[in-house]
């Protein structure tokens, strides 16, 4: 079994690193390169760097940024917002991103899923999903969430999966800044629908929601933001809590 990964995320509007609830009433946090370089002192297995306003604003990925927080740091960086082709996933790359996160491109062009997968890697190739709970099950969101499409989440996921994505970050709007703990049975039906590592994202508040997302949820990995960006706990508190619980970590 792999060992399971606790990854900060890195939120940006403006240059700087943001947090909100369910996608809203953002507020700033701090500097993006300053926060990851901590972040990896603390433990972090990997770095989610997101700029989530990018895709609302028709706008590319503020390269510079990227650039900045990736020359410091040693962990592997994943990078997503206002991805739209394959010229701005090698820019991502060229920018010092290890992986690139695909949301709203991939599900109004499928193909660029493929594309990237083929031309960089399915290693590289992230596809995000932003998940929102209608009725019984869950609809995608794209546009940083701004827009609700119809598409069925989980079936989405197995889609993307066909398609050449080696990773998915799954995001449940309704838990997102919440604090209140991960949507489990989202985090868990979408595990158990693909052969690829799930990231759950959306809801940590303490060391227990990480526990159950991992559990629980079947997740491979867990985001988490507050928890961090508000020195509630580290990576490394998060790993030694979970290594005691039985789950694998890197240490």
């Amino acid at each position: 079994m792999l060992a399971k990964r606790i990854i900060p995320c890195l939120d940006v509007k403006d240059g700087r690193v943001v947090k909100g609830i369910e996608f809203q009433n953002l507020k700033e946090v701090g500097d993006p390169p300053q926060l990851a370089q901590r972040y990896e002192r603390e433990g972090a297995d990997e770095i989610v760097f997101l700029d989530v306003t990018a895709s609302l604003e028709s706008r590319a990925l503020m390269h510079d940024v990227v650039k900045r927080t990736a020359e410091n740091l040693f962990i592997p960086l994943t990078v997503g917002g206002g991805i739209r082709c394959d010229a701005d996933i090698r820019e991502a790359l060229n920018a010092g991103a290890d992986k690139v996160g695909i949301n709203t491109a991939a599900v109004e062009h499928p193909e660029l899923i493929e594309q990237s997968s083929e031309s960089y890697g399915s290693q590289c190739t992230v596809v995000a999903i932003d998940a929102k709970r209608h009725g019984d099950s869950w609809l995608v969101y794209t546009y940083g969430g701004h827009k609700k499409t119809a598409m069925d989440a989980v079936e989405w996921a197995k889609r993307t999966e066909e398609l050449g994505a080696g990773e998915l970050l799954l995001t449940s709007m309704d838990a997102d800044g919440t604090t209140a703990g991960y949507d489990l049975e989202l985090t868990r039906k979408v595990s158990e629908a693909v052969g690829i590592p799930v990231i759950a994202s959306g809801g940590a508040g303490n060391l227990e929601h990480i526990y159950d997302a991992l559990t629980v949820g079947k997740a491979d990995a867990a985001l988490a933001a507050s928890i961090f960006h508000y020195h509630r706990y580290t990576a490394n508190d998060v790993k030694r809590f979970l290594a005691g619980r039985g789950v694998e970590v890197r240490l």
